[in-house]
């Protein structure tokens, strides 16, 4: 199954207390004691701020969605002079979400001399019209060095065809001429050209290939596929009820309730809209596979579900939240075993599975192809490399959790994905949320080669990290299905329930997540979504630093497990120059006997727009450096990691200190805050 489609720097201008604010929403510790022993009995965080009781988002209706745009539309000159954007870039209005207390986030793309940037979308957070907190896909300034073309158009054109032969296209072809762009996604934007390729892929789902070229060396700098995979009698749900609309003597497949969304027969083809379907009875399909109203009958439902699952519990109508529907398209091809989200028809479309005979139109399926519609209009990941596995990773979390939603007693809630499709001819599920692994091919745990997977496979990881965060691990039944979930450390995890889980994997990838975010920056994003609901000293903060810790990114809060030893913690503000010398910030830790332990806790919280440029020591009162992390690729922003340090031949009590050194050019932030733990 399938989806289509492809940082930010501080402002510069942004006052001191802008900067607080935003760190706020995404530290372990935010209000710290400043060089202060916290005697107790388990490691603790100073306590963070209680949320704001309107932080969550409203419903808007297409209405007043439509006016934000309006006003962020009217502003954006504005907007990007206070970001500091360059004379040539200009903002485009994306999305808008609202929360209650009135905070508003605006998703912008950008442009740079009328040429669309890939990788240069951007978050905006602000409240009463005063920026709070902004998130780049890339933070790197859109200066490329060159705007004139050393290769042609129709060259990029030839290698981007010639890629997608070599993944197995049929018939490729390029849909248009190679637009110019500028590349910004990895590395320092450059001018590019942009090659769309159509026909049809290996297995023949249609092919929509993204091959991005240097325009002036004509290497090829990225690609993607733009479609991801993935009262009616129906063939998995039983009977239920569907929206359908009257015409005339017979009745549609039009859901009027939920945006007009419709369903298509194709009867057998894979190219157009195919055949709305109608009837003169209002009853469709007989609950068989070869009845072809059936597998409408199933997509219509799924659809319906899963608009209802957005509205009613993510407050957003409909997946562009402007109130429109998609449309569905069933019996694609023939024995055609897959399912696929399109951004250019704005559509599902299902095969009739082998045999034509296990339609793959099961409630989870549905949800999880809507879904990447709604990645494409809102975080827009990048369907390659790390990116690519979360955008899966989120098409099957609300798959689940849609299923979940639907209380369906034919097709109940779980965290197998696909299960009732039966893809494999077995009986077994297409992936296990709980211990992804299983399925032979994904991944359980985070690593750092899990770029270069599959992304149906690297999806795993953030899967595990979704079940973990509901469920805990260990041995649980759950609607009658028996899951073991393991973590990468040993230690266990407690979860905070699906529905809380779920809230907050929605505000990251709505409000936090950009077009680049990767699993460190996932990790950045939930924890801030999950400050932001339930605030920085909650229960359901912390459990979204063991969850994460589980499937190995980040470290567990505290010390290990929650750890119960002796935390000190100093909150002063030190800012880090670009491109400068290194800066320390000091501790004193006293009342101690002995040497530091094997494992001391380093945690630390840095405000920065783009952290691999920095380099992180600690040294011990003695002068020691225990380097904590070098610099290095890491398109993210900030540093909210706890790292653990061999300390034992250092005596614990003395002056501590934090060494940051800025080794990149273009990036400015500050520490704000950092502790050690004893055990």
């Amino acid at each position: 199954m399938s989806s289509s489609s492809p940082r930010r720097r501080t402002s510069h201008t942004a006052s001191r207390t802008t900067h607080r604010r935003a760190a706020a929403v995404a530290l372990a510790g935010v209000a710290a004691l400043i060089a202060t022993a916290v005697q107790s009995g388990a490691a603790t965080a100073a306590p963070g701020p209680t949320p704001a009781p309107g932080a969550e988002a409203v419903e808007l209706s297409p209405a007043q969605r439509a006016e934000l745009i309006r006003e962020a539309d009217a502003t954006k000159a504005e907007t990007a002079g206070g970001l500091g954007l360059g004379a040539k870039e200009k903002l485009v209005v994306r999305d808008v979400v609202k929360d209650r207390d009135g905070t508003v986030h605006t998703r912008y793309e950008r442009t740079y001399d009328g040429l669309p940037v890939l990788g240069g979308d951007l978050v905006v957070t602000s409240d009463a019209g005063n920026t709070e907190r902004v998130v780049k896909a890339t933070p790197k300034a859109i200066t490329p060095a060159t705007m004139t073309p050393k290769i042609s158009a129709a060259k990029a054109e030839t290698q981007a065809v010639s890629a997608a032969k070599a993944a197995g296209a049929k018939a490729p072809d390029a849909d248009r001429a190679p637009r110019k762009v500028i590349w910004a996604a990895n590395g320092n934007p450059v001018l590019a050209y942009e090659t769309v390729v159509g026909g049809l892929q290996e297995d023949g789902t249609p092919n929509e290939l993204h091959v991005v070229t240097d325009a002036a060396t004509g290497a090829k700098l990225y690609e993607y596929q733009a479609i991801h995979n993935g009262t009616g009698n129906t063939l998995y749900s039983g009977t239920v009820t569907l929206g359908t609309a009257r015409s005339g003597s017979s009745y549609t497949l039009t859901d009027t309730a939920r945006g007009n969304h419709k369903t298509y027969n194709l009867n057998r083809g894979t190219s157009g809209t195919g055949t709305l379907f109608s009837g003169p009875d209002d009853v469709w399909g007989n609950g068989a596979a070869s009845n072809a109203e059936t597998a409408a009958a199933d997509a219509h439902y799924g659809a319906a579900l899963t608009w209802d699952y957005y509205k009613n519990v993510q407050g957003r109508s409909g997946i562009r939240g402007d109130g429109v529907g998609a449309y569905s398209r069933v019996h694609y091809g023939n024995n055609y075993v897959n399912a696929f989200w399109s951004d250019g028809c704005f559509c599902m479309t299902y095969g009739d599975g082998a045999g034509n005979a296990n339609p793959l139109t099961s409630i989870d399926v549905a949800a999880h192809e809507m879904t990447h519609g709604l990645t494409s209009n809102t975080a827009g990941l990048n369907y390659s490399g790390e990116s690519g596995g979360l955008n899966e990773a989120t098409s099957d979390i609300f798959g689940a959790s849609v299923e979940f939603y639907a209380n369906n007693s034919s097709d109940v809630g779980d965290y197998l994905i696909g299960e009732e499709i039966d893809i494999n001819g077995d009986g077994t599920p297409l992936r296990y949320m709980d211990k992804p692994s299983k399925d032979g091919a994904s991944k359980d745990y985070w690593y750092s080669g899990i770029g270069n997977v599959d992304v149906h496979y690297s999806s795993g990881p953030a899967n595990h990290f979704f079940y973990l965060l509901s469920e805990g691990s260990g041995t649980k039944t759950v609607n009658g299905v028996t899951y073991d979930s393991p973590t990468s450390d040993g230690l266990p995890v407690t979860g905070i329930g699906r529905e809380k889980a779920a809230k907050i994997w929605f505000r990251a990838l709505t409000t936090k997540f950009t077009s680049t975010t990767n699993y460190a920056g996932a990790r950045t994003g939930t924890l801030a979504a999950a400050g932001e609901l339930y605030g920085t000293d909650s229960a359901e903060y912390t459990a979204v630093q063991h969850a994460w810790a589980g499937i190995n990114v980040g470290a567990r809060p505290g010390d290990g497990g929650g750890g119960d030893g002796t935390t000190f913690e100093s909150g002063a503000n030190v800012n880090i120059p670009d491109y400068g010398s290194a800066v320390t910030s000091s501790l004193t830790v006293s009342g101690r006997a002995g040497k530091a332990p094997s494992n001391l806790k380093v945690g630390v919280d840095i405000v920065h727009s783009w952290r691999g440029d920095l380099r992180i020591d600690l040294i011990a009162p003695d002068g020691t450096a225990y380097l904590l992390k070098s610099s290095g690729y890491d398109p993210a922003e900030d540093v909210h990691e706890t790292y653990t340090v061999d300390a034992s031949s250092e005596t614990a009590n003395g002056t501590w200190k934090l060494r940051v050194q800025d080794q990149g050019r273009q990036d400015t932030g500050y520490i704000d805050s950092w502790r050690l733990t004893f055990s």
